[in-house]
C-alpha cells in the first residue's frame, strides 16, 4: 500500500490542528507529513488538516477557516479540524463504537472546537488543553524548530486521547454494571458493586433512593461511601453517624461494636472494615442513625 501524504499548515500550532495528527496516527500508522501552506504541495496530499480553505470528507479535505466554516453542532459549537477530523473517523477510532465516540467529542474534541473557534461560552475557566498544547509552540528566546515542537505535541495528544477513549470506555462498560447492582439490591438505599468501579453518575440517573455504596478496597478490605445529592458536591444525600468521625481501628471498633472496624473519614463520607459483613452493618447503623 503506497503510504498517504497529510497536509497541515506550517508555523505556530494549536490543539484542533495536533489532536487532528495524533487521532489520524491511530488508524494510519504510518504516513507522510507534510507542514506547509503551499497551495500546489496541498492540492497533492490525501488529506489536508486545517488549511487549504475547503471542508469535503469526501476528498479528504478538512479546513474551517472559509467563509462560512464548516458547520457547527447542535448546541452551537461549530466544528474546527479536530471536529470534522473526529465526525469522519472518530467511530473508527474507538473500533466501532459510537457511545465512546460521542463520549469523547462530549468531553474533549467539542472544547477543543469551541476554543479554537472562539466560542468560549459554556467553556470551563483555567488551564486548558488547548493552552497546553500552545505551550509547546518554541518561545522568541528558544532556537527550536517548529515542526520539531509540533510532533513533541502530537506525542503528548496521542497520549491525552488514549487515555480520554480508555476512561470513557471504562465509564460505559461500568454504568451496565452499576444499573444492575442497583436493581438487585436487596435494600435500595444500600447498593453493593462486587469491585470499584465508577458508579456517581450511573446512580444519580438512576435511583433517587440509594444513600450508601458498599465495595472492596484494591487492598482487600471493604469500604462504605456516601452517596452525594449531586455529581461533584461535597454534600451527601445522608452522612456517615457523627459519632464515627475521624475514629480508627479500637475507638471505631468500640464505638460500633464491630471487631474489624478500620476507620471512618472525618468528613463522614467513608469508612471501612475488613470485611463485607462488618461494613454492610455499618450501613445498618448508619441507616438507622
Amino acid at each position: 500500500m503506497t503510504q498517504i501524504t497529510i497536509a497541515t499548515h506550517n508555523g505556530n500550532f494549536h490543539a484542533d490542528d495536533v489532536f487532528s495528527i495524533a487521532a489520524l496516527k491511530s488508524i494510519f500508522p504510518s504516513f507522510n507529513l507534510v507542514r506547509t501552506r503551499d497551495l500546489d504541495v496541498i492540492r497533492q496530499a490525501d488529506l489536508v488538516i486545517d488549511v487549504g480553505g475547503i471542508y469535503d470528507p469526501e476528498t479528504g479535505r478538512f479546513d474551517h477557516h472559509q467563509r462560512g466554516g464548516a458547520g457547527a453542532r447542535e448546541n452551537g459549537i461549530p466544528f474546527s479540524s479536530f471536529g470534522l477530523i473526529w465526525q469522519k473517523y472518530g467511530v473508527q477510532i474507538c473500533e466501532g463504537d459510537k457511545e465512546v465516540a460521542a463520549s469523547i467529542d462530549a468531553g474533549l474534541v467539542s472544547t477543543i472546537d469551541a476554543i479554537d473557534c472562539g466560542h468560549v461560552e459554556g467553556v470551563a475557566q483555567g488551564i486548558s488543553l488547548s493552552q497546553t498544547i500552545s505551550m509547546f509552540n518554541p518561545t522568541w528566546q528558544e532556537d527550536a524548530h517548529f515542526d520539531e515542537c509540533f510532533d513533541q505535541a502530537v506525542m503528548f495528544a496521542e497520549k491525552v486521547l488514549a487515555r480520554f477513549i480508555a476512561s470513557a470506555s471504562g465509564g460505559l462498560n461500568a454504568k451496565a454494571i452499576v444499573a444492575k447492582a442497583i436493581q438487585s439490591a436487596a435494600d435500595p438505599r444500600v447498593i453493593v458493586l462486587e469491585k470499584y468501579i465508577p458508579w456517581k453518575r450511573t446512580v444519580h440517573a438512576m435511583s433517587q433512593e440509594a444513600l450508601y455504596m458498599v465495595y472492596p478496597s484494591s487492598t482487600g478490605q471493604w469500604r462504605i461511601q456516601t452517596v452525594p445529592v449531586e455529581p461533584g458536591s461535597f454534600e451527601d444525600r445522608k452522612s456517615l453517624p457523627t459519632t464515627w468521625a475521624g475514629l480508627s481501628d479500637e475507638a471505631l471498633q468500640q464505638e460500633t461494636g464491630l471487631a474489624d472496624a478500620m476507620f471512618c473519614h472525618n468528613g463522614l463520607f467513608i469508612a471501612g472494615s475488613e470485611s463485607f459483613e462488618s461494613t454492610m452493618k455499618m450501613a445498618e447503623m448508619a441507616l438507622e442513625a
